[in-house]
């Protein structure tokens, strides 16, 4: 029966030898070029394994003896080892396959005579991971065994698998590992010798073996390109509210890797979707932040990697402001238009106000109304113009409006004229000659130039025109030479000039010469000067300038008065 299983098993073994040959090859062939000279990090799996460790043995099985008197058959177990020792070195030609030779001791335990002593090889298979690398492998060789009841130390044939997981630790530059457990099914077949002889037989234990170590690692299988991972933010510098967008670049990802692609990203207000995230920055205060990302494939250090970039979040700029005033000059109650001239570099909405602490100022916005209210002094009056943003920064600026007493024209004043002069023998004594032209020409174009003005002629004589006058000598009276002469001069000027005769007054002063001085009073101008007398036009009529003039002038005034008689007489 042990040994059918034992050929069972053998053909087991055998077909799954032939299976992983081709395999180990294959892997080696392709790992050669790439991993020659690769020492040993952590980071990628190792080229040697070298394994030393304590072993428990628990075989099963029996041997029929034939015992002293060479008739009595018994059957005798094997029983368990406690102590043992395993060692083995593993080759591996790539990141998962590899052979292995092995050897476990087993000695005598308490003289029951169940010593197992084994050399194996064959082929190993793991997956290596970050800190865990769980193992299988099949193995082949030979047992030395000795019997239960005092059987001699035999040789027989062996195959078995097994497992296991090795802990990667960081002792001695990650070259140091323990094997957590290894367990191993093997059959072996002993032969002790034929019936014949005492304490022989045949035994086919089955061994359950479970092992515990330190592992040995040397050189190293260069991985897989690491992959990496760059990030970049853009734009690199924002303010509250605008968005930053970020993109990840991997490289040296597997394009047939049955993992999927992941992408994680951390950092303030971050939301990522795959390759590119976001960050929302309408509640970020100013400053700097960093996104972080990271990109995985799969469990092993060169799957992943990770990144990050920086942006800034920058403080709001103030919005900005100037504003001026026209007209810049005004008088009390006068208004000036207020224009401004605001921004804000992040186009925030402005609210812009004015003051000032004199006169009033009306309306927001771009233009306001400066008006120089009653109470407003006669200075140069501040205007301030105020703008702020709906972040709270504020900004100001000035202009001026001068107040100023508004004009008051000064009084109009009369002015003297040209003077005119009498006297001469050749001329009569009150009447106007041919050389007072000139003046009265200059008088009628004053006159002309101010057509509001009025005009004053005031008469004079000397005092022995006065002392005549007074004798009533010529039939003259006091101040008639005068009097007459101012109202001939304003004949002259309304008949030869044409002078409106409403804007010219005629009067008398005490001055002793011979002339009549002109006066020109401009519109709103009063002539008062103390010492001056009108004349009753109505008793003193202008004369003729001409003793020609005159005799004319006589004969016409007897033609009408002997005109008058008759009229009377016929009536």
């Amino acid at each position: 029966m042990y040994s059918r299983v034992l050929k069972s098993a053998s053909r087991i073994a055998l077909l799954a030898f032939v299976a992983l040959v081709p395999v180990a090859l294959v892997a080696q062939g392709a790992a050669k070029p790439a991993t020659k000279g690769v020492p040993y990090t952590g980071d990628s799996p190792s080229r040697w394994d070298v394994f030393a460790g304590y072993s428990y043995l628990a075989p099963i099985g029996t041997v029929n003896t034939l015992q002293g008197d060479y008739v009595t058959v018994e059957p005798f177990s094997y029983n368990s080892i406690d102590y043992g020792a395993i060692a083995s070195v593993a080759r591996y030609f790539n990141n998962y396959f590899g052979i292995e030779a092995k050897g476990t001791f087993h000695p005598n335990q308490n003289n029951l005579n169940d010593g197992f002593y084994t050399a194996t090889g064959g082929f190993i298979a793991r997956y290596p991971g970050d800190t865990m690398t769980p193992f299988a492998h099949i193995f082949f060789g030979a047992d030395r065994v000795t019997g239960p009841d005092f059987q001699p130390y035999r040789w027989g044939p062996a195959a078995g698998i097994g497992g296991g997981m090795d802990y990667a630790t960081p002792f001695f530059n990650h070259h140091l590992a323990w094997r957590v457990f290894e367990y191993d099914f093997s059959y072996s077949h002993i032969n002790y010798g034929g019936s014949a002889v005492v304490f022989g037989g045949h035994g086919n234990p089955k061994l359950n073996e479970l092992s515990t170590g330190l592992i040995y690692h040397i050189g190293g299988l260069k991985p897989p390109p690491q992959v990496t991972l760059t990030c970049k933010a853009t734009p690199e510098s924002v303010f509250p509210g605008e968005d930053v967008a970020v993109a990840g670049t991997a490289t040296n990802l597997n394009p047939k890797s049955k993992t999927p692609t992941t992408y994680t990203w951390t950092g303030a207000n971050v939301t990522g979707d795959g390759a590119n995230a976001k960050v929302d920055t309408a509640t970020l205060a100013p400053g700097k932040y960093t996104v972080k990302g990271h990109v995985t494939q799969g469990i092993k250090p060169w799957m992943s990697a990770d990144c990050s970039t920086d942006f800034a979040v920058k403080e709001f700029e103030p919005p900005t402001i100037t504003c001026n005033a026209d007209p810049a000059t005004i008088k009390p109650g006068e208004s000036s238009t207020i224009t401004s001239n605001a921004s804000s570099p992040q186009n925030r909405p402005l609210t812009i106000t004015y003051s000032a602490a004199n006169g009033q100022v009306t309306g927001t916005g771009k233009t306001a109304t400066f008006t120089a209210v009653e109470g407003t002094p006669i200075d140069t009056i501040t205007v301030n113009c105020n703008v702020s943003d709906d972040k709270g920064h504020t900004a100001s600026a000035t202009t001026s409006v001068t107040v100023v007493k508004p004009y008051v024209p000064p009084a109009p004043t009369t002015s003297d004229l040209c003077s005119i002069t009498f006297g001469k023998k050749t001329q009569p004594i009150a009447r106007v000659d041919n050389e007072a032209k000139a003046c009265l020409d200059d008088v009628a174009l004053n006159l002309q130039k101010q057509p509001d003005a009025k005009l004053v002629l005031i008469g004079e004589e000397n005092a022995k025109e006065l002392a005549s006058s007074k004798k009533g000598k010529k039939g003259t009276t006091s101040d008639e030479i005068a009097a007459q002469r101012a109202v001939n001069t304003k004949a002259y000027l309304v008949d030869d000039k044409g002078v409106n005769e409403s804007r010219i007054s005629v009067s008398t002063d005490s001055g002793d010469a011979q002339m009549v001085k002109s006066v020109l009073v401009p519109n709103g101008a009063t002539y008062n000067a103390a010492g001056t007398t009108p004349v009753d036009e109505s008793k003193v009529k202008p004369q003729a300038r001409t003793r020609a003039q005159a005799k004319a002038q006589a004969e016409a005034a007897a033609q009408s008065k002997k005109a008058a008689k008759k009229k009377a007489a016929t009536k």
